[in-house]
Formats: C-alpha cells, sequence, structure tokens
C-alpha cells in the first residue's frame, strides 16, 4: 500500500514583540527540529510527512507554501515584522483543511502554533474557519506560548482540548525542546491511522516534557 500523507503546517508568530533573541531561536530550534522529524517519519514508512510553514505579523503569508516532503525540506529564517494578526493565518491554514486540496486518503494534519503574545485582529473568526472544516476537526494541534506574558488562553482554545496545555518556553533552552517535542510527538500521533476526531496527544503514549527554566542568562 502507498504511504498516506501527513500534512505539517508551522504557524509561527513573526510579530515586533519577537525581534532579537526570540526571533533567533525560533529559528534555531525549528532548523535542528527538522532531522528529528525526519526520523520520525522514517519510524513510520506508512506515513509521507510534507511540510509548510505560515507567518503572521501585519499580514499573514506563507513561507513554505508548497508541500515539501521532509526528506527535502531546508528552513528558510523567518524576520519580525509588525502586528499579531494570527487570525489571517488561521483563515489561510482553513482554505487549506478542505477536500480538495486535501487529499481524501491523509492522514490526520498536524497544526504548530508558536507564539508570544496576544493577537490583534479577529483570531477568533480564523479559529471557527479551521474548525469548520473536515479535517480542521480532525488535526492534531500543539501550541507553544514564548515568554511569561503569552497569551495562554488563545492558545488554550486553538488546542481545542481542555485536556491539553499549551507547552511554555520561557527560554531558549525551553523553546528548544518545546519544539523537538512538539514536531515529533505531533508526527507521530498523526501517523496513527485512526479515524475521527483524534486530534488529541493526550492519547498517546508519550507525555510532554517537563521544561526547567533554568537559563537564569536568558531575559525575555
Amino acid at each position: 500500500m502507498a504511504n498516506r500523507p501527513v500534512h505539517f503546517i508551522w504557524l509561527l508568530d513573526c510579530s515586533y514583540s519577537m525581534q532579537g533573541d526570540k526571533i533567533a531561536k525560533l529559528n534555531y530550534a525549528i532548523r535542528e527540529a527538522v532531522p528529528e522529524m525526519r526520523a520520525v517519519a522514517h519510524d513510520n514508512p506508512a506515513a509521507q510527512l510534507l511540510l509548510r510553514t505560515i507567518t503572521f505579523s501585519t499580514t499573514a503569508k506563507w513561507h513554505h507554501q508548497t508541500p515539501v516532503p521532509v526528506n527535502d525540506f531546508t528552513w528558510q529564517d523567518v524576520e519580525v515584522d509588525g502586528m499579531t494578526n494570527l487570525g489571517e493565518a488561521l483563515t489561510l491554514v482553513s482554505r487549506e483543511l478542505q477536500s480538495p486540496p486535501m487529499p481524501q486518503r491523509a492522514l490526520k494534519p498536524v497544526l504548530a502554533l508558536v507564539s508570544d503574545g496576544g493577537p490583534t485582529d479577529d483570531w477568533k473568526a480564523g479559529l471557527k474557519a479551521i474548525d469548520a472544516t473536515p479535517w480542521g476537526r480532525k488535526a492534531v494541534r500543539v501550541a507553544i506560548a514564548i515568554g511569561h506574558d503569552a497569551d495562554r488562553g488563545v492558545l488554550q482554545e486553538f488546542l481545542g482540548n481542555p485536556e491539553m496545555q499549551p507547552l511554555d518556553a520561557n527560554s531558549p533552552k525551553q523553546l528548544a525542546a518545546a519544539i523537538r517535542w512538539a514536531s515529533t510527538a505531533a508526527v507521530k500521533a498523526a501517523s496513527q491511522p485512526v479515524a475521527g476526531s483524534a486530534g488529541n496527544l493526550t492519547k498517546q503514549p508519550y507525555a510532554p516534557p517537563v521544561l526547567d527554566d533554568d537559563d537564569d542568562d536568558d531575559v525575555w
């Protein structure tokens, strides 16, 4: 049987509040996570892992629009610019969660949101657009809150599951650990060919990491 696609989409906050060390560590963390995603994909040969990226600031746009097989994926650094239009980013994603363009034979997609602050547009409208699609309801969702002042309530609503919590990343070390875990655990969850709205990592045989905030020199 031919392998089935798993569409993994990063949604990355690139607003001005991410400037400096935050955006540098975000780029580093995702770049370092890609080899681990390749390893997970190798261990799940029935699934074809395809990566894409959306950035959102004053506008939302595709950073990698065409789905790229993980073995061919090369990270391109993102830069900061403007506000935090999360709703626009969610709306962009919702258009990709229709069938078509999402193939009927696909496994559950992965939506991974990384943000450090509150949205500046109608993010709830974008979330409703995702929830209105069949693939949006089935998607495996993970969220990473960057910094102590991140709006965890928004990220919690994005997850859509009271049993799940956003991963906290209050230092560069935590961010790297959170992105590595989110990347690999979500791919494992999505690679399970189980029908239904199973975007729930709590039912998987692994748990999120305990991230110690012991980087005393890191001020975010």
